[in-house]
């Protein structure tokens, strides 16, 4: 055995010194009749804050920007984008795959409630299953065409996470928090997740940063001063949009009808993912395709 090996089990059959460790490659490929050319994830690091919200709505504003998007529901065990666009029927399958569910303006949908025979129905299960249908929801559906596929994961870095960025070929992330004193811990946890498994940060957006008084038209900060400035100048990160409490936005989602809610506040993160659509062109161009 070489002096330079640590080891003692012997049972390799190869010299330790010419044994080189390969990383493993837990990527998967998605359904043959899927073509996807961006995963963008939403995450936070805990729950509450509106991350399915701004999931929705960046659906919603890349599709009213001609674009083909799709949500994959990855919060198998609060999984609320459905009830968001007013969606109540089942997903189908054949031997080919599943089907996910087309919203009224287009955009594909695919969450555990469009499988369950009840929406109020629980999922009790553990973390290696739940992640495992998560995979599923990505190499089992037909997608078809996808220009922008975005990813509402659960909160914390757990199981889910952790499959969606080994498994999907995921271009960035949206990290989403609320004005409270521990932003700051909860940031660095979905900061340093990302960095560690080598993924892109596109910014931070702050949900339910103030209230817009209706009757003297001024700023409130309900939950207190906010932050999420700090935060986001600390970890290096850019500060993309703060969103007020709207009690029209919450009606909208608990209606259904978020596709036809009206709001610019997220404007800038569309404009950055036209733009990696564009450097994405520019390089196929300037290879020869």
């Amino acid at each position: 055995m070489s002096d330079s090996c640590s080891q003692t089990c012997g049972s390799c059959g190869e010299e330790c010194d010419e044994r080189a460790e390969s990383p493993v490659d837990f990527s998967e490929k998605p359904h043959e009749l899927s073509k996807i050319k961006k995963v963008i994830g939403v995450v936070s690091g805990k729950g509450g804050v509106g991350k399915s919200l701004v999931t929705s709505l960046m659906a919603v504003s890349m599709n009213r920007k001609g674009y083909k998007t799709a949500i994959l529901d990855a919060d198998i065990t609060g999984p609320s984008i459905p009830k968001a666009f007013g969606i109540h029927t089942k997903a189908t399958s054949n031997e080919s795959g599943f089907f996910p569910i087309s919203s009224k303006t287009g955009i594909e949908i695919m969450s555990i409630n469009l499988l369950l025979e009840n929406d109020t129905d629980p999922v009790i299960w553990r973390g290696p299953v739940i992640a495992g249908a998560v995979k599923q929801f990505w190499t089992d559906v037909i997608w078809g065409d996808v220009d922008y596929m975005f990813v509402d994961m659960p909160p914390g870095t757990g199981d889910v996470p952790l499959t969606v960025f080994q498994s999907l070929p995921v271009d960035g992330i949206i990290i989403v928090t609320s004005p409270q004193e521990l932003v700051s811990m909860i940031v660095a946890k979905a900061v340093k997740m990302a960095e560690m498994m080598n993924i892109p940060v596109i910014g931070l957006v702050e949900n339910m940063s103030y209230f817009l008084c209706p009757d003297c038209d001024k700023k409130h900060q309900i939950f207190g001063e906010s932050h999420v400035d700090e935060a986001a100048k600390k970890h290096g990160i850019d500060l993309i949009a703060k969103m007020p409490i709207n009690s029209a936005l919450a009606g909208a989602c608990d209606n259904g009808l978020i596709e036809l809610f009206e709001g610019d506040w997220l404007d800038q993160i569309g404009e950055f993912l036209e733009t990696m659509e564009i450097d994405e062109e520019e390089n196929e161009s300037c290879s020869g395709n």
